[in-house]
């Protein structure tokens, strides 16, 4: 019985390395294949944005600072 759960227990943690893995080149895969090659992604003009516009409230500066209680910094 031993054996079978020291079986499960490594083939799980056999599959989690692989979900990691696969997770990693999944999201770094383009720099990987371009190291490879010798080239640099970063060689690469970047990709160009549209610019965003930001709005600012200028409701957020208008509010006062809160200041703990004495009973509160005592419990922090």
């Amino acid at each position: 019985m031993l054996a079978a759960i020291a079986t499960a227990a490594f083939l799980a943690t056999l599959w989690m390395i692989g979900v990691i893995a696969m997770s990693m080149l999944g999201e770094s895969g383009a720099k990987i294949v371009a190291a490879l090659k010798g080239q640099s992604l970063l060689a690469t003009a970047p990709v160009q944005a549209a610019p965003v516009s930001v709005r600012i409230s200028q409701r957020s500066r208008l509010r006062r600072p809160v200041h703990a209680q004495p009973q509160l910094r005592a419990a922090a």
